[in-house]
């Protein structure tokens, strides 16, 4: 069995994060009843001083065991994801990204989540945002029902929610040859790696104790509908490898509303939904549910738009 000179290995990859990388520094050096660690972060090209950044924050906080990675260019999250693990000392992988504001047990909770045996471990995000009209309207209301969904899935199909609080065993991880460098732009290499585990024959379990605060980037109805758009031209990746199977199916929204998002999504593209900006001014003044009905048409057009014409995502964030 392979020997670890340390017990966990925190990886973050960062983009533009000089302004969240010192809470999430902060919490990490905090940490009680820790195992020895490191944190790893791994900057997807520096657009914004980070670098500098981090060297304030490694004599800020002298005890932790922080080191870093630059890539010179933007080369996506994978790269990062994988650069981080490839460069890593410990025996648990925890991926926690630059959003992320860790509890006091954080790190010692992931490590014993692994006690029971080989497996995946999921902690859920817990959005901490400003009350913009967005979140006020639709975003508390998506992020309750988010939650309340994900504790409810059987055992079986826990892993549709690995995302940005996760971890495995290092041996694990190699074993499945990371995460997968195909998932090039915005979304899915997570839920991807989830499932490649599932189907290596791993539980991949939620652990409560794991919520943990997290500073989305997504606060109005024109960044969470790009993101939906994104994240639904790379949900054709999955199914191109995996089928469908697994997500129940990729049938297209039915009935009155499936015909209004279709509409919707016809326009869709990551310039249009920019526009969606102005739906903020209004939303939260319109009666009753309507105004969430309005944004919840917005983002589910976007991701309607994503998974039938991926090609109108072209970019990389």
């Amino acid at each position: 069995m392979t020997e670890y000179e340390l017990e966990a290995s925190v990886i973050t990859p960062s983009r533009g994060g000089r302004d969240r990388l010192p809470q999430l520094v902060a919490a990490l050096a905090a940490q009680q009843d820790a195992p020895e660690f490191e944190l790893i972060v791994v900057l997807d090209g520096d657009v914004d001083r980070s670098e500098q950044m981090l060297e304030q924050l490694a004599q800020q906080h002298s005890r932790l065991r922080l080191r870093w990675v630059v890539f010179p260019e933007n080369r996506g999250r994978v790269s990062a994801l994988n650069s981080g693990a490839e460069a890593s000392l410990g025996r648990i992988l925890i991926r926690c990204d630059d959003d992320m504001v860790p509890g006091a047990h954080y790190i010692r909770d992931h490590v014993r989540a692994h006690d029971p045996g080989p497996r995946g471990v999921i902690g859920l995000p817990r959005n901490v945002l400003p009350s913009t009209p967005y979140q006020r309207v639709y975003g508390d209301f998506a992020d309750a029902r988010h939650a309340a969904d994900a504790y409810r899935l059987p055992a079986d199909e826990q892993w549709r929610h690995w995302a940005g609080n996760v971890s495995v065993p290092r041996e694990i991880h190699d074993e499945l040859g990371g995460y997968d460098a195909d998932y090039r732009r915005y979304g899915w290499e997570d839920v991807d790696f989830g499932y490649r585990l599932h189907q290596a024959g791993y539980p991949v379990v939620i652990e409560p104790k794991l919520e943990t605060a997290h500073h989305a980037a997504a606060v109005s109805t024109a960044s969470r509908a790009r993101r939906a758009l994104y994240s639904g031209a790379s949900r054709a990746i999955f199914i191109q490898k995996h089928g469908d199977a697994p997500l129940g199916g990729d049938r297209p929204p039915s009935g009155l509303w499936g015909w209004a998002v279709r509409a919707v999504a016809a326009g869709s593209t990551s310039r249009t939904v920019q526009g969606w900006s102005v739906l903020d001014r209004v939303v939260d003044r319109l009666p009753g549910s309507l105004g969430r009905r309005v944004v919840s048409l917005a983002v589910e057009g976007a991701a309607e738009a994503g998974r039938s014409r991926p090609d109108r995502a072209r970019e990389n964030f």
